[in-house]
């Protein structure tokens, strides 16, 4: 396994710039997941990596090893695409097996290599199968396997799940990373699910556009957001969005004003923030409570209720919100569709985002973070 770096890497076609300036330090042994929406430029980055892409300006080190040179069959790393891209005439040994052969290794090394990748993946006893008799995620398993074989210092993984159904994408995920815990292996794994990066990274890299928007642990993402743009892509159902006025600041807190005229502070830096200012308040939809148990509470009328069983999403029509502001609370809710119904606001967990997008430090000390 080898550590991966990448300073001030920039990636563009013609005048078009994909990858912009990217700053990342990737350490032996880390999961570390790229997401972003669909066009931000995570598997650009990926194939760069590997050496797919050519890297337009920047330094890329695999190890000690300045990489933007070298062919992508020296540079330690193995790839599995989002499609399976298994020979449909070989059996699973065989397109297990394929890359070792073309490099005319030894029978027995290959044997081995083969064995040993098929009983950690318990493929073990399909060896003799084509593909053809696979399920979805048997054959997953054998694109992984044919990197394994070739046991590569660096994993990249590039939406190796987006061909699945939803359950057999849960029961992958938690095989990756169960694999990838018992290699210690380094593995870049690029996807757009934010839902998967929360689960399987030990580090997640969120890309808005080209640009590195922000690095950490999952965790620290979802309670202490940069910025809005982060805010709103990690965490599903997404986090709810009102524009507040601003009455007071103060160091380590703010007291704002909601469209209703209800009025709280938030435990949040306000250094930056100004007496007036139009800025939006931030809240994720399992931390809104019942009325009677909050800070400061706002009524709305009730558009959608989404009873799942677990729990219930209720969206609601509120004034000053971006969009509906959707409640989710365990168990059920006796609500439905044109109902009026009131909400409370938990100022501790509340996010606060200048107009330009960044956020104000929140003091208040999540738990596990």
């Amino acid at each position: 396994m080898a550590s991966v770096t990448l300073k001030n890497v920039c990636k563009a076609y013609g005048d078009v710039l994909i990858s912009k300036n990217v700053d990342l330090e990737i350490q032996e042994g880390e999961f570390v997941v790229f997401v972003g929406p669909s066009g931000c430029g995570k598997s650009t980055l990926l194939r760069c990596i590997a050496g797919l892409e050519d890297i337009t300006s920047g330094d890329l080190y695999i190890g000690e090893e300045r990489m933007n040179d070298t062919e992508p069959s020296k540079r330690g790393v193995g790839m599995v695409f989002q499609s399976y891209a298994l020979y449909p005439h070989l059996n699973l040994y065989d397109n297990m097996s394929f890359g070792m052969k073309l490099a005319k290794a030894e029978k027995g090394e290959i044997d081995k290599r083969v064995t040993h990748a098929a009983d950690i993946l318990q493929l073990t006893h399909l060896l003799d199968r084509q593909p053809k008799a696979l399920s979805g995620g048997q054959r997953q398993r054998v694109a992984i396997g044919r990197t394994l074989v070739s046991q590569p210092n660096v994993f990249l993984l590039d939406e190796p799940l987006s061909n699945l159904d939803a359950a057999l994408r849960v029961q992958m995920r938690s095989e990756i990373t169960k694999l990838q815990r018992k290699l210690g292996c380094t593995m870049i794994y690029v996807t757009h699910d934010q839902v998967e990066a929360m689960t399987m990274a030990d580090k997640i890299v969120v890309l808005d556009a080209g640009f590195v928007s922000q690095v950490g642990k999952p965790l620290e993402l979802y309670h202490y957001p940069q910025n809005r743009f982060v805010a709103g892509f990690i965490g599903s159902p997404k986090m709810n969005f009102m524009s507040v006025h601003i009455l007071e600041a103060e160091p380590e807190r703010v007291k704002v004003e909601l469209a209703n005229g209800a009025s709280f502070w938030i435990p949040v830096e306000g250094s930056t923030v100004n007496v007036g200012d139009r800025m939006s308040l931030g809240i994720r939809p399992e931390h809104l409570r019942t009325a009677d148990d909050g800070d400061a509470s706002i009524q709305g009328e009730v558009m959608i209720v989404e009873k799942l069983g677990q729990e219930t999403q209720v969206y609601l029509n509120l004034d000053g919100a971006d969009a509906d502001v959707i409640f989710r609370q365990p168990d059920t809710l006796d609500v439905e569709p044109g109902d009026h119904y009131s909400i409370g606001i938990n100022a501790d967990r509340c996010h606060l985002f200048h107009a330009d997008g960044q956020a104000c430090r929140r003091l208040f000390k999540e738990k596990g973070v």
